[in-house]
């Protein structure tokens, strides 16, 4: 079991690994070794509760299929181990972030000196802006 928060925690078992080739210069390790490490998280299936989900979906982006799958492809390090614990790391800080209920907004109104600042400062410009081009007269 992976520890996401101390209320949320998924199942190492819900998490598929595969390795593929990584792009990118390496030379003849590119084309032998299948380093970079490819991971698939099915996140409808794991058991999160609802409003982590949703924050999870608009978090991920497009790393999340339309089948609600999060695909992570981690190509930083050379060897599989070092992929494949970037990959884990990267969907964990995911799934933390989107464990952290957003702060509601509370709606204030504006001082009265925040008024008057704010209408002196567009008084001002429309000032300098009407001296602009003034007539000629012939």
């Amino acid at each position: 079991m992976l520890r996401i928060t101390h209320s949320i925690s998924i199942d190492e078992n819900d998490i598929e690994i595969s390795f593929v080739r990584a792009s990118g210069p390496g030379g003849q390790n590119v084309n032998k070794l299948s380093t970079a490490a490819q991971l698939r998280f099915d996140a409808r299936r794991a058991a999160l509760p609802t409003d982590v989900g949703v924050r999870l979906e608009r978090l991920a982006g497009q790393r999340m299929t339309k089948d609600g799958v999060i695909v992570i492809h981690a190509q930083r390090y050379r060897t599989q181990e070092r992929n494949r614990e970037d990959a884990i790391e990267r969907l964990v800080d995911l799934l933390r972030d989107a464990a952290v209920r957003p702060t509601p907004r509370r709606a204030t109104k504006p001082t009265f000196g925040s008024k008057q600042r704010r209408l002196e400062g567009k008084k001002k410009r429309g000032d300098v802006k009407a001296m602009r081009g003034g007539r000629i007269d012939d």
